[in-house]
């Protein structure tokens, strides 16, 4: 079986391209995941055929990314209109990082919505391979009526629901023809010595030639091919498919590419596993690519036994049909496989760095609707990691709610359905709240005395203390200055543990940092005195002193780290300032062509409405990644306000 991923951005007609590829010659066999992932089984050429159709949000790119960690070749549909070229950048950077041969496929040609070499021309700006025209469109006005062929010199006027119908090439096309002809040799003959050699003798190179060329320097992901048609019409279906089953590489070629990004012996990699979902009644299904001999349900695969081997159409189990190199199927009770994975006999490898999701940016806190889904929703959610690469499980700090970071709100809605449906977990979701601190802005000094007489032995401790605010990071920090025994030296750990109880909870209700206690003087009772009257003493004289200590609210700041096509970076700059953040500044992704990473320092109040603003000013795009930096002084009716909230149990901590 061969294996190829169609991928792109949301309507491109991915969908509809499996479909038209898939019934050029039968009937297709359909199945889908809940994750959006679709496989199509069908036969072309005589040949067994399994199409991979990736989800086409951005926030399921993860799905795309591991799908093409098990296919051959993969098709990226791109829209006929040059200003939404952009929306293909994240599947070029996958696609160039994966190293995995790739056509591109522009679609729905049918729309004038631009011309062709105007939607390459931008397309280009995000992909280091060069993208080569295969095929021209004919044009009657503003109507694509065909293609034409520049290897083989061939036109082709399409038909509704019908094979094309050759026909000579139009005189309007012919000047075209030869200019594109012209291009596409003179890039082939970068890879080849003999067709430079035939250009400079200026002598015609045959057709087949031409075609052993462009099929050897796609197999060696040297170049992207462009192809074109309407996918909704059957137009340019079958040259597409006949360019797959001629061009793409065989699966041997993919066990070499995987075993060299894994560093593991080619001989020992027998399989790949790339998706994985939950079923009711079912458990966890995982999706893995045969890659060599000798996998049956009980042998041995990742350290364990497979489960029972199934087909992906119908789910049945069939133990006299093992799976070939290039088969795609499912296995149930094989837990012990994540995904993705690269697999041998004894082992599981991690998969190469470039199948890593984006940083996920929306984050909430999942609020389960009785007591039976509270004691549930832990382990579910990390089940649910384990098949969801592009989702992260927390838990939120101060109260230990189940924190999730989800790639965006359809994955986040997604994630709720799965819980409700499969796992019969009933969530609501709510923003989590900021980490705040306070601290005080002027040091004071505090005299206090505890004194406690019960039925027996009493509680004294007399302690004199000093508080000052410390440098920003500095954190809390503790001295002493006694002279004479006035604190008895076992008695001052027991001082500085009541200092630090203190600043769990200053007058505002968060904790307290950056601040300095120093022990300056105090009284003892050699019987009323213990660690315990100190501690008291100590707690209460800081708490005292914390009140009278000029407390200001302290916001976090996050270091945060954009990665966004270059077109966009302009627009951060107004996002940023408009959250009250500073932007630190810019530099071209040196590894992706096209895309800048912008940096700034942003509150974490602001974290939520800038994921939000960064998805509208991007189209979806752009993603961050943010590491907690320092925190900082926050006044005003801003303050007030957090202030208030956090009085309210639960809102803010």
């Amino acid at each position: 079986m061969r294996c190829f991923t169609v991928l792109g951005p949301s309507q491109t007609g991915k969908s509809t391209v499996v479909e038209k590829l898939g019934s050029l010659e039968g009937t297709p066999r359909k199945s889908s995941s809940p994750y959006g992932l679709n496989l199509t089984e069908f036969t072309f050429g005589n040949e067994a055929w399994c199409a991979l159709d990736a989800p086409g949000p951005n926030e399921a790119l993860a799905h795309a990314q591991h799908a093409l960690l098990a296919s051959d070749a993969c098709i990226l549909c791109v829209s006929p209109a040059p200003a939404e070229a952009v929306l293909a950048a994240p599947y070029l950077r996958i696609v160039e990082a994966s190293g995995t041969p790739c056509i591109l496929f522009v679609n729905r040609m049918d729309e004038p919505r631009g011309q062709l070499r105007d939607v390459i021309a931008a397309l280009q700006d995000y992909t280091n391979h060069t993208l080569l025209l295969r095929q021209i469109p004919i044009r009657e006005g503003d109507r694509v009526i065909g293609s034409c062929d520049l290897i083989s010199e061939r036109a082709w006027r399409y038909r509704e629901g019908q094979t094309s119908a050759l026909i000579a090439i139009p005189e309007s096309t012919a000047e075209r023809e030869h200019e594109a002809r012209t291009e596409l040799l003179e890039h082939l003959s970068e890879f080849d010595d003999w067709l430079l050699e035939e250009l400079i003798e200026d002598r015609e190179p045959s057709s087949d030639a031409l075609y052993a060329i462009s099929s050897r320097v796609l197999r060696e992901n040297k170049i992207i091919p462009v192809l074109i048609g309407a996918a909704i019409h059957g137009n340019g279906m079958t040259r597409l498919m006949k360019a797959l089953r001629h061009e793409a590489p065989p699966v041997g070629v993919l066990r070499q590419r995987l075993a060299h990004t894994g560093s593991v012996d080619e001989g020992k990699l027998v399989a790949v596993s790339f998706h994985a979902y939950h079923r009711q009644n079912v458990g966890k299904t995982v999706l893995v690519r045969a890659l060599g001999e000798g996998l049956r349900q009980g042998a041995s695969l990742g350290g364990s036994s497979l489960g029972a081997v199934q087909n992906l159409a119908n789910g049945r189990s069939n133990l006299a049909v093992l799976p070939a190199p290039g088969d795609v199927f499912a296995t149930v009770k094989s837990d012990h496989l994540p995904v993705p994975s690269l697999l041998t006999p004894g082992a599981v490898i991690a998969p190469p760095e470039w199948t890593e999701p984006p940083t996920p940016m929306l984050e909430r806190i999942l609020v389960p609707g009785s007591e039976r889904d509270e004691n549930k929703l832990s382990e579910t959610l990390a089940k649910l990691s384990e098949t969801d690469r592009g989702l992260k499980v927390l838990q939120e700090e101060g109260t230990g709610a189940q924190l999730v970071r989800a790639q965006g709100p359809v994955h986040l809605r997604d994630l709720c359905r799965t819980l409700s449906d499969v796992f019969h977990i009933s969530v609501t979701d709510r923003t989590p709240s900021p980490i705040y601190r306070e601290t005080i802005t002027k040091p004071l000094e505090v005299h206090y005395r505890h004194r406690k007489q019960t039925g027996g032995a009493g509680q004294f401790a007399d302690v004199k203390l000093s508080i000052h605010p410390n440098e920003r990071g500095q954190g809390f920090t503790f001295g002493e200055t006694i002279k004479g025994g006035a604190v008895p030296r076992n008695y001052i750990p027991a001082v500085e543990a009541g200092a630090r109880e203190a600043m769990e909870k200053g007058p505002l209700g968060f904790e307290v940092i950056d601040v300095g206690v120093t022990l300056l003087d105090g009284q003892h009772h050699t019987v009323d005195s213990s660690e315990h009257a100190f501690r008291t003493a100590s707690k209460m004289g800081v708490r005292q002193a914390l009140s009278e200590g000029s407390t200001v609210l302290m916001q976090p700041v996050f270091r945060s780290e954009f990665h966004i096509p270059s077109v966009y970076s302009g627009s951060l700059v107004q996002i940023v300032a408009a959250l009250n953040g500073q932007v630190l500044g810019f530099d071209r992704d040196e590894t992706t062509k096209g895309w800048d990473i912008f940096r700034a320092l942003v509150p974490g109040g602001a974290l939520n409405d800038l994921a939000r603003a960064l998805r509208s000013a991007t189209q979806g795009i752009g993603y961050f990644s943010k590491s907690f930096d320092h925190f900082e002084e926050l006044y005003g009716k801003e303050a007030d306000a957090i202030v208030r909230a956090n009085e309210k149990p639960g809102t803010a901590h």
